[in-house]
């Protein structure tokens, strides 16, 4: 059985046949990997010291800055791996869109699955500071889940535990903050294990093993280049801890008094964007699901284009574009000229989507 283990161990990181023109690109991937093993690391000696509790939890937060041995350091350090492992996710999957990764149906699936946990993750971590611009972004994204048909109303009280978002809902949101990413973690095993079936999407597109350099040492080199960025993470974390974050993160949640603009954190801002843009509830919170879940039906499409084509990267560079906006809208005033560019933006949000999804069809067309 060992022997077993330490074959298949062999297969991914060792004789792994890989493609030669394999760039610093696919680097995103083996980083995202690193960053999911420090948080879980600093983030279980968080939970040492963290008090699951509405009247203790923003003071127990304060006591492991303050009071706990380097607990400030685990704490900004977590805090901060939050948005270095969105800034891998986000460059890992545009990197995805480039190379029409989405022809590895297994991998891309698995992939926008796991985009979809660790966003649910990243949330349940921003509600458990429990300070007033987390407490009130919890009732408010909580709330959505009522226009579900039927259920909604009562799976709203049921993550509540109770009429209101409380202390239950804290305790309720803190064991699944724990307990999610050994969940994600099985599924990036997945996500390699298909990933090395197949191989990955390459400048060449190859896929057989003919052609092919074995894993290490070479690619353990080139992921070496890691340390470069956690180095430069650890200097920025110290030198501006809560540049990432909100003032309103601050001060302690008061449920009787919401703060004059709510946004949540950065990574959720393009899709908060989306929200806002539609007046209707129901309309809108489909439309925030769909942001994401859209890219499933990408696994329905064989784009066998050149990876190298022009009219797939004008679309991909023009789809970053518009989400970058969409962020920067995410968290302006809910006012003229705002809210109706959010509109437009997300109109167009959707209509690149849907191009990239037809693109074969449409270079079909162009240049029979």
């Amino acid at each position: 059985m060992l022997k077993g283990f330490f074959g298949f161990l062999n297969s991914l990181v060792i004789n792994l046949p890989s493609s030669k023109t394999l760039t610093l690109y696919w680097n995103f991937g083996s980083m995202l990997g690193m960053v999911l093993v420090f948080q879980i690391l600093t983030g279980t000696f968080l939970a040492m010291y963290y008090s699951a509790d509405s009247i203790l939890a923003f003071s127990s937060v304060q006591y492991i800055m303050y009071e706990v041995n380097f607990g400030w350091s685990f704490r900004i350090f977590h805090f901060n791996g939050a948005s270095l492992f969105f800034v891998f996710l986000y460059l890992h999957f545009f990197k995805g869109l480039f190379f029409s990764s989405y022809r590895l149906k297994n991998v891309w699936a698995s992939g926008i699955t796991i985009f979809l946990f660790v966003m649910m993750e990243a949330f349940m971590g921003y509600v458990l500071v429990w300070a007033q611009m987390s407490f009130w972004a919890s009732v408010v994204i909580t709330s959505l889940l009522s226009v579900i048909p039927v259920w909604g109303p009562s799976i709203v009280t049921w993550i509540w535990s109770g009429f209101s978002v409380s202390g239950a809902t804290l305790k309720f949101f803190f064991v699944l903050h724990f307990l999610v990413p050994w969940f994600v973690l099985v599924l990036v095993l997945f996500h390699l294990i298909f990933l090395h079936s197949t191989g990955s999407t390459s400048t060449v597109y190859c896929h057989g093993d003919y052609d092919k350099i074995c894993f290490f040492p070479e690619y353990w080199g080139k992921d070496a280049y890691n340390l470069f960025l956690w180095l430069f993470f650890f200097i920025f974390s110290l030198c501006y801890p809560f540049i990432m974050g909100d003032p309103e993160m601050f001060i302690e949640a008061d449920p009787m008094m919401s703060p004059v603009h709510i946004v949540p954190e950065w990574y959720f801002l393009f899709a908060y964007a989306i929200l806002r843009a539609i007046p209707n509830k129901i309309l809108g919170v489909l439309a925030l699901l769909m942001s994401i879940v859209v890219f499933y039906f990408f696994i329905f499409f064989s784009n066998y284009h050149s990876v190298l084509d022009i009219l797939n990267k004008f679309f991909v560079f023009n789809f970053i574009l518009i989400s970058i906006i969409l962020s920067w809208l995410g968290q302006c005033m809910v006012e003229y000229p705002f809210t109706f560019l959010s509109i437009v933006f997300s109109i167009l949000y959707f209509f690149v989507i849907f191009i990239l999804l037809f693109i074969y069809i449409l270079e079909i067309f162009i240049f029979s």
